[in-house]
């Protein structure tokens, strides 16, 4: 028998569609990040039904909501959304950044990252207030700014001044793009180094009588691309099932060696390169930062020992910082996992891949507080991009996977 809170969603595509134009017309671009007016919104929606609202704030401009459907037990799932969205240029734009209906298409900045995916959640909320109906566990949405940037201001400072606890956690950050969708069950460790090389100065014309410290450390790039890029990660077997699908998933995207190559070895990245006074002059010194990526189950710090190592018999290189994360993931098998593919596949009526996300965000902190953590929504691949967009089918579907999966989710209350 469907629940009535699943078929108030499933009569009703219109309310998360126009909420989603509400919350496209306040501007959040991070930066500034400023939520105040769409968290002054969602207050005032939701205040009149039964659910308990908490405004969080640690920085004045970007508050954040937490609010609490009771439940049947002690058991709690977790519902993360972000309010903030990164910046644009309206001139780009062919429709409006701040919303716009066109047809089953709407438009603006934060349509798929991820206004639509908290639009849907406000509609479980109103779903199971509409209904009367009492959730199997206890429902806590936690809508939050500052997430584009990697601020403090919010999940971190819920997380630190212990406004959630949680047995489970389903974040909206969109994870399928045309016809594949999935869940993602982990994200990748990540080590972020600064090198800086050290040469010889002399004039552009007789460059032999210099060493170019910009050539030095292209080389040095290119030997930890050969020796530690080609070493292939040592992973628990139970990341296998993880590494297949995320490949499976990202294959007609990149080609299948491709996606098995970004899972099974180090990704390196050369993102920045500094260094020189002017053309006609060999530089002295520069400055390169790279961007190295590790799948869950990778040991970090091994494989930071072979960069210094590698690094260490580069002539004039030297590490001068270093920022690392281990990658993240909940077991295939977890009933968190289970559920949200099971409920997404049967809305989907389609295969659900359970993959790695390629980078790390909220999941790795939630999962580092000790909360299991899973990310789910559909969208489209215009993430970040001129004319963002999501649809009136992805925001209806989101709404009605979040709203099952409460029935769903068998969290054990042992």
């Amino acid at each position: 028998m469907t629940e009535p809170p699943v078929r108030y969603v499933s009569n009703d595509q219109d309310a998360p569609v126009d909420l989603l134009l509400d919350l496209l017309a306040l501007d959040t671009q991070n930066p500034p990040g400023e939520t105040r007016a769409i968290v002054d919104h969602l207050e005032r929606r939701l205040d009149p039904l039964p659910v308990t609202l908490e405004r969080v704030v640690v920085d004045p401009a970007k508050p954040n909501l937490v609010v609490t459907v009771p439940g049947a037990s002690d058991r709690t799932l977790l519902y993360n959304g972000h309010l903030d969205t990164v910046p644009f240029d309206e001139t780009a734009w062919s429709f409006d950044p701040l919303g716009e209906r066109v047809d089953d298409r709407i438009y603006g900045r934060g349509a798929t990252d991820m206004k639509g995916a908290v639009a849907s959640m406000v509609h479980t909320i109103e779903a199971f207030a509409a209904t009367d109906t009492r959730p199997p566990v206890d429902l806590v949405f936690a809508f939050v700014s500052d997430e584009e940037v990697g601020g403090k201001a919010g999940l971190p400072a819920l997380l630190e001044g212990g406004h959630l606890d949680a047995d489970a956690c389903v974040i909206g950050e969109p994870t399928c793009r045309d016809d594949r969708h999935s869940v993602t069950v982990a994200d990748r460790g990540s080590i972020w180094l600064t090198l800086t090389a050290t040469g010889e100065s002399a004039h552009g014309s007789r460059p032999a009588l210099g060493e170019n410290a910009i050539d030095r450390l292209y080389a040095a790039v290119e030997t930890l691309r050969e020796r530690v890029g080609t070493r292939e990660l040592r992973l628990p077997s139970t990341l296998r099932p993880v590494v297949e699908e995320s490949v499976a998933y990202y294959a007609p995207m990149m080609g299948e060696q491709a996606a098995r190559d970004l899972f099974q070895y180090p990704s390196i990245n050369l993102g920045t390169l500094r260094g020189g006074d002017a053309i006609n002059s060999v530089p002295q010194s520069a400055t390169a930062d790279v961007d190295i990526r590790l799948t869950a189950g990778a040991r970090t710090e091994d494989v930071l020992g072979e960069i210094r190592a590698c690094v260490a018999e580069c002539e004039g290189i030297t590490i001068a910082d270093v920022v690392w994360s281990t990658g993240t993931a909940e077991p295939v098998d977890s009933p968190l996992v289970d559920a949200v593919t099971t409920v997404a596949s049967e809305v989907l009526d389609d295969t659900v891949y359970r993959r790695s996300a390629t980078g790390g965000g909220d999941a790795k902190t939630l999962r580092n507080a000790g909360i299991p953590t899973v990310e789910f929504a559909l969208g489209t691949e215009t993430v970040h991009a001129v004319d963002e967009y999501t649809t009136v089918d992805a925001v209806t579907a989101n709404a009605l996977v979040y709203t099952r999966l409460p029935f769903s989710l068998a969290l054990d209350s042992g």
